[in-house]
C-alpha cells in the first residue's frame, strides 16, 4: 500500500513506518491529523472519490444550515423535522439509493453509508438518527416490497422531504423480542382496523405517517401472523399518548404512540400478508449498518477532541496527553476505530453486491455498541470535571452514543442471533466451532 499509494521504495518503508508510527505515538494534534492521513492512503474498497465527494458536500450543508442550530434544539429538547427534512429533501439526501422513479437518487447503498457518516458531523445526535429513521429505518421495507401505490404515497415525499417518516415496532411489553407485539389489525370491508400502541416511537410527535408492525391474522407461528402498514398520522383514533424524556438525544423526540380503532385502506399493506415480520428483520440489517456508520465518525470525533482538550490542559507541569498512559490509550482506542471500519467496509461490499451480510451486520452493530461506549467513556474520563458539564461535546457524545448497544437490537439480542449463525446456542444440533453457516474470517 505504501509503496503503490505514496511512491515509497519497499526497501526503506520499513524505517519509514516505523518513523510515522513514533510520530503516531507522541499523540499531539498535528501528529494525529498525519496519522489520520496515512490510514486515509490505504483502500477503502467500497468507497470511490465520487462517494467522498457526496460526503463532503453534504458536511458543507450541516455545518451552513443545521449545526448552528443544535444547541438551542438541544435545549428545546425538540428540532424542526419538516424544516429540516425539506432541506435536506431539496439536496436530494433523503433517497440517495432509493429508485429514480420516486424521486430518489438511484445510487447503491455505499453512497447512503457515506451520507450517514456525513451526518454524523451534526453537533447533536438527536437529529441524526432522526434522519435515520427516514431514510434507513422505516422505508427499506417500503421501498423493495412496496406496491406502487404505498411508494407513490408515501415513499415519494418521505424522499421528498414533505414528509417525516416513523417506526412503529417495539411496543410497552416487547422490545428486543419483536415476534411478541400485541398491536392487532383486522379486515373489515376494504380496510384494515387497528387497535394497540407503540412505544419508543423516533419521531413521534413529528411523524406524518408510520410504518407499523402488527398482527394480521391468528397464525400460531408468530413469524407468519405480522405486516407492516402505512399508517398516516393524522388518521382518526392515532394519538400521541406522551413525549418520552431520554438521558440522550435530546432534541429527538420520541412518543409513546396508541391507536383505538384506526381505520386505513386495505392497499396500505406493504408486500404481502403475513410477511412482515421477515420484512422488518430485512429493514433491521440496513438499520444496523447505518447505526454503525454513523458510530465510527463519532468515536473520531472523541478521540480527535480529547487529543485537542488534553494537549493544552495542563497538570502536574505537563499537558495531560503527554502521560503515556493517555497517548497509548488513545492510540489503542484509534486501532480499534479501524478495525471496525475495515468490518463495515466489507459490510456495505457485500450488502451493495447482494449477499446476506446478517451475521456480519449482527457483528457489526454488536461491536459498534460496545466500542463506542468504550471510546467515550475513556475519553470522557481524560477530560476530568470539565467532560461531566454540558459545555463541551464529549458529554453530549457519551450520552448520545449509549443507545447504540440497546436501540435497533440490544447487545445480547446481535449475540443470540451470532450464536444461532456459529451453531452453538443451547439445543443446537451442531455446536461446534468449525461447522459455522458464514466465514467470520473473511478478507
Amino acid at each position: 500500500v505504501i509503496e503503490g499509494r505514496s511512491g515509497i521504495n519497499a526497501e526503506y518503508g520499513h524505517n519509514y513506518i516505523t518513523n510515522n508510527l513514533r510520530k503516531m505515538l507522541s499523540c499531539t494534534r498535528t501528529a494525529f491529523k498525519r496519522t489520520r492521513a496515512l490510514v486515509s492512503q490505504c483502500r477503502h474498497y467500497a468507497f470511490t472519490a465520487e462517494h467522498e465527494s457526496l460526503k463532503d458536500n453534504l458536511i458543507k450543508l450541516i455545518d451552513k444550515e443545521i449545526n448552528p442550530h443544535c444547541d438551542k434544539w438541544e435545549k428545546d429538547q425538540m428540532f424542526p423535522a419538516h424544516e429540516v427534512f425539506k432541506l435536506l429533501g431539496d439536496n436530494g439526501y433523503l433517497g440517495i439509493s432509493k429508485p429514480v422513479e420516486y424521486g430518489g437518487l438511484g445510487l447503491d447503498y455505499g453512497y447512503e453509508i457515506a451520507a450517514a457518516g456525513a451526518f454524523a458531523s451534526i453537533n447533536c445526535g438527536g437529529v441524526s438518527m432522526a434522519i435515520a429513521v427516514q431514510c434507513d429505518m422505516s422505508t427499506p421495507a417500503l421501498t423493495k416490497y412496496g406496491s406502487h401505490h404505498v411508494k407513490e404515497n408515501f415513499l415519494r415525499p418521505t424522499i421528498a422531504g414533505d414528509y417525516v417518516s416513523c417506526l412503529g415496532v417495539s411496543e410497552v411489553g416487547s422490545g428486543s423480542d419483536v415476534s411478541s407485539i400485541k398491536s392487532r389489525a383486522y379486515v373489515d370491508g376494504n380496510e384494515w382496523v387497528i387497535n394497540g400502541g407503540k412505544m419508543w416511537t423516533t419521531n413521534g410527535t413529528q411523524a406524518d405517517w408510520m410504518c407499523m408492525l402488527v398482527n394480521t391474522n391468528d397464525n400460531p407461528n408468530p413469524h407468519r401472523s405480522k405486516s407492516l402498514i402505512c399508517v398516516p398520522m393524522d388518521t382518526k383514533g392515532v394519538a400521541v399518548h406522551r413525549k418520552i424524556a431520554k438521558m440522550g438525544m435530546h432534541s429527538s423526540d420520541t412518543a409513546e404512540i396508541t391507536m383505538e380503532n384506526v381505520r386505513v385502506p386495505l392497499d396500505n399493506i406493504i408486500g404481502e400478508e403475513g410477511r412482515g415480520f421477515q420484512q422488518q428483520m430485512s429493514q433491521f440489517q440496513n438499520e444496523r449498518i447505518y447505526a454503525a456508520a454513523g458510530s465510527i465518525p463519532a468515536m473520531d470525533r472523541a478521540i480527535q477532541e480529547t487529543i485537542a482538550y488534553t494537549s493544552q490542559r495542563q497538570a502536574f507541569g505537563k499537558s495531560i496527553l503527554d502521560n503515556q498512559y493517555v497517548h497509548y490509550r488513545l492510540a489503542e482506542l484509534q486501532t480499534e476505530v479501524e478495525c471496525l471500519r475495515a468490518l463495515l467496509h466489507q459490510c456495505v461490499e457485500q450488502h451493495v453486491a447482494g449477499e446476506d451480510i446478517t451475521p456480519q451486520a449482527t457483528m457489526l452493530k454488536l461491536k459498534s455498541g460496545r466500542l463506542v461506549r468504550e471510546v467515550t467513556d475513556s475519553c470522557l474520563q481524560f477530560w476530568g470535571g470539565m467532560g461531566y458539564t454540558d459545555d463541551v461535546i464529549i458529554s453530549r457524545l457519551w450520552r448520545d452514543t449509549r443507545l447504540m448497544s440497546i436501540g435497533g437490537g440490544a447487545d445480547e439480542v446481535m449475540l443470540n442471533v451470532i450464536c444461532k449463525y456459529m451453531g452453538i446456542e443451547p439445543g443446537s444440533e451442531d455446536r461446534r466451532f468449525g461447522k459455522t453457516s458464514f466465514s467470520i474470517y473473511r478478507c
